[in-house]
């Protein structure tokens, strides 16, 4: 595939540029194949179903892995999350959670991923009953996103796979970053999904650029999508209001290297990255 230079408008030069990566299903790795094998990173979506870690997933890592083979750059997967929650009260609730977020490691575990996404538990500013600050209870909240982690990162510090939680419903960049920092530890990172910043900041929270700012070193993974800021769009960079421009001097700015995912659908990921190799700021 063949990727499109700045223009000389564009003063930088295209190696100073950041290396965009992907998330996808494994069953679309061969449509991106040349593209990916020049060292990019890669999200893999497979274990987000119950039904692969339900079956046998094993295979499914064996296949994974042979499909990857010459694979150079940095993989990760995400978790699963479809009706579970790291902040329960209930302990069952949180046993639970925990043992799909260990399976997803297991999995990870077997083909090599140094990731995992994993999403937070807030919701905007709280909510009537749920404030998310310091005076309504936060310090619980945290204890209990601990009880159920636990043995998760426990296990993902001994396979070398980072966890990075993802900004969902979050307003408030604050929870999220004491949610991270109480960890202490490089196996816990933070992880913005510029798209949900951006349905965010139409209800009173701060930019994506802002939210990056604020993450600084402890930024470990960005999904690159945008949106018209109503919905959760997963469009193509460029077809909605976010702007890209300050994304990634914020990205330039802050002292990290995190991977930066384009979760886009599938047969819109080349047209994604070529849209931000064209404005000059990616690569």
């Amino acid at each position: 595939m063949t990727i499109t230079a700045p223009t000389t408008r564009h003063a930088r030069s295209v190696h100073t540029l950041p290396l965009l990566g992907a998330a996808m299903p494994s069953a679309h790795l061969a449509a991106h194949r040349e593209w990916l094998w020049e060292g990019r990173d890669l999200e893999l979506q497979d274990p987000v179903s119950h039904l692969v870690l339900d079956g046998d997933w094993r295979t499914h890592a064996q296949n994974i892995r042979r499909d990857l083979d010459g694979f150079t750059g940095r993989l990760g997967i995400h978790g699963p999350f479809w009706g579970l929650t790291v902040m329960a009260q209930d302990p069952a609730v949180r046993r639970l959670t925990s043992a799909r977020l260990r399976g997803g490691l297991a999995m990870a575990s077997e083909i090599g991923a140094t990731h995992m996404v994993v999403h937070s538990p807030f919701d905007f500013f709280g909510h009537p009953l749920v404030a998310h600050t310091g005076v309504t209870g936060l310090d619980d909240q945290l204890e209990q996103v601990h009880e159920t982690l636990r043995e998760v990162v426990d296990e993902a510090r001994q396979i070398g796979c980072m966890l990075v939680i993802e900004n969902i419903r979050d307003l408030n960049p604050a929870p999220l970053l004491a949610l991270v920092s109480s960890f202490d530890s490089g196996t816990v990172q933070i992880s913005i999904d510029v798209g949900h910043a951006a349905l965010m900041q139409a209800k009173g929270g701060p930019s994506p650029d802002h939210w990056i700012r604020e993450a600084g070193r402890r930024l470990g993974h960005v999904h690159l999508q945008d949106t018209d800021g109503l919905l959760d769009r997963h469009w193509k960079p460029g077809d909605g209001s976010i702007n890209w421009r300050m994304v990634f001097r914020a990205l330039r700015e802050v002292q990290a290297d995190p991977r930066l995912i384009l979760e886009l659908k599938p047969e819109e990921i080349t047209a994604g990255q070529q849209w931000l190799v064209q404005e000059g700021l990616a690569r």
